[in-house]
């Protein structure tokens, strides 16, 4: 190993010499001082490889293992790397199952929901920034909060605002009209939703209505899952 460290060198002095100081070596394809570089770096790893060759052939056994082991390391670290698009979609999909309610990612920036056990889509959304669980319902004519959740958001009408009526799926509902800054479901975030806060006591939870699905481009249930797709 060093006499072909050593060969390199000498092979690459005698280009230099004879190229006999022109501005190109071996038909103007390699600079001469690029040649030597090159001579000089390949000297160097020859020596050191020589070294450690020693040593690695004095236990072939093990270092050859080990050597295999490192290989299907580096070969794993490729394989995930070039479909980490795909991993990353299964884990998103598991994520989905173990937790349904969480928004999951999905092609072209769709965003998807798990239904839960008792039938139902409950979604997880952040509203002004803070997280609050919706109700997946059409039948709503708006975004629809309840006084408690509302008031946790710093969102609390007078009692004479609650003028509003509201269509859910169990019914009319009076509200006060209010406006979201943001309301964001996974990847998907509009602003400036228009919103109503349920009279206290009359509704069980919030309702994600028509203000905030009317804006998507499209919304679907395609067996147990919600798919969301942004505007």
């Amino acid at each position: 190993m060093i006499y072909l460290g050593l060969a390199a060198i000498a092979l690459v002095t005698a280009v230099l010499v004879l190229s006999d100081g022109s501005d190109s070596s071996l038909g103007g394809v390699i600079e001469p001082d690029h040649l030597a570089a090159l001579a000089s770096t390949g000297g160097i790893l020859a020596l050191v490889v020589a070294g450690y060759w020693r040593q690695f052939r004095a236990s072939l056994g093990p270092n050859l293992r080990a050597l295999f082991a490192w290989a299907l390391i580096g070969l794993a670290l490729v394989i995930g790397y070039s479909y980490r698009d795909r991993f990353q979609g299964v884990g998103a999909r598991v994520l989905g199952d173990l937790r349904p309610g969480s928004a999951v990612s999905g092609p072209g920036g769709t965003v998807m929901i798990t239904r839960r056990a008792d039938g139902d889509f409950r979604v997880e959304a952040e509203v002004n920034g803070r997280v609050q669980p919706f109700l997946f319902d059409t039948g709503a004519s708006s975004v629809v909060l309840t006084a408690e959740n509302a008031a946790a958001l710093g969102l609390t009408p007078a009692p004479a605002e609650f003028t509003a009526r509201v269509s859910t799926a169990n019914g009319i509902a009076y509200a006060a009209p209010i406006q979201l800054d943001s309301l964001r479901i996974g990847t998907i975030t509009e602003r400036r939703v228009n919103a109503m806060v349920a009279r206290p006591g009359s509704l069980a939870g919030n309702l994600l209505g028509q203000t905030f699905l009317t804006r998507l481009s499209s919304y679907e249930v395609r067996g147990d899952r919600l798919i969301l797709s942004p505007p």
